[in-house]
């Protein structure tokens, strides 16, 4: 029975998906509103589907450029994320090479960086200040990989450089630079009961892990429930530069994601703030 479920959300899944595709590529082509708010409704729609419930602590940036901060444990992060706010992603270059997932990174505006190559670390640090000063949220995950959910890594600071490109000045002429704000992301629960380090795993994607098994086997094992923490912007400049801002990030979403593994299904059970009336995660619910 729990294959047949999972094969019946994966076929809802791919049954939802394939024609959401020309209706986003169609927003980005004419530069329609939707283009932004369309990925936002339908990662909420697949959190329902896959059984996500999404508990939402504090607001995230949504009425300026900003550049977002977070842990990275699963491709279940960007549903978890974008079902909350207005985001597009940075992500790895080979991402661009996997055969239908590629193509929905670029409908939702992913930026691909080459985090392996130095010489290619400033202009992905210019796309992504590029990008944010358009305006956009954009999440980046500055461990360069994933993690088994336990523990947040050493956050890389290289492409933390956008956070140092200036956005206007203050009253005294003052330079004003990029907001950062920080995110985590806690995977607590499994059937509505607190998730043991050893579960963890079975949502975490991380190591040489093949997807497409993965995936079936996550989607088998039951709903879960997920707590991010949006936590306040800084700038670089309160930090005292790129590298003491992405030590200073870093602290700040391990003990974000350590409090809420920590409080559990009792973090989880937190109302959701609201947005325009409406809860953020009414769809992930």
């Amino acid at each position: 029975m729990q294959r047949l479920r999972a094969f019946g959300i994966l076929f809802t899944f791919v049954l939802v998906t394939l024609p959401g595709i020309p209706w986003q590529a169609s927003a980005l082509r004419f530069n329609l509103p939707r283009r932004k708010t369309f990925p936002h409704r339908y990662h909420k729609f697949l959190c329902k589907l896959f059984g996500i419930r999404v508990t939402v602590i504090g607001k995230p940036v949504q009425d300026k450029g900003v550049l977002m901060i977070g842990n990275h444990t699963s491709y279940f992060d960007i549903l978890v994320l974008s079902s909350t706010a207005k985001v597009s992603f940075v992500a790895k270059s080979e991402v661009q090479t996997w055969p239908f997932f590629s193509t929905l990174a670029r409908l939702q505006q992913t930026v691909f960086v080459e985090r392996t190559r130095r010489s290619q670390t400033g202009e992905a640090r210019d796309q992504i200040r590029d990008r944010v000063l358009q305006g956009d949220a954009l999440i980046l995950f500055p461990e360069g990989t994933s993690s088994d959910g336990n523990c947040v890594l050493p956050f890389k600071s290289a492409l933390m450089g956008a956070a140092e490109a200036i956005v206007g000045t203050d009253a005294q002429g003052n330079p004003i630079h990029v907001a950062v704000q920080p995110v985590s992301v806690a995977y607590v629960g499994l059937y509505g009961m607190p998730m043991g380090r050893e579960n963890r795993p079975l949502f975490a994607w991380y190591g040489d892990m093949d997807l497409v098994p993965h995936l079936i086997e996550a989607v088998k094992t039951g709903p879960i429930d997920v707590v991010v923490e949006f936590h306040e912007p800084l700038t670089v400049d309160q930090a005292g530069g790129r590298k003491k801002l992405a030590s200073l990030t870093e602290k700040i979403v391990r003990d974000g994601q350590t409090r809420a593994l920590r409080g559990g299904m009792k973090t989880a059970a937190r109302p959701e703030p609201k947005e325009d009336g409406a809860e953020l995660t009414e769809a992930a619910a």
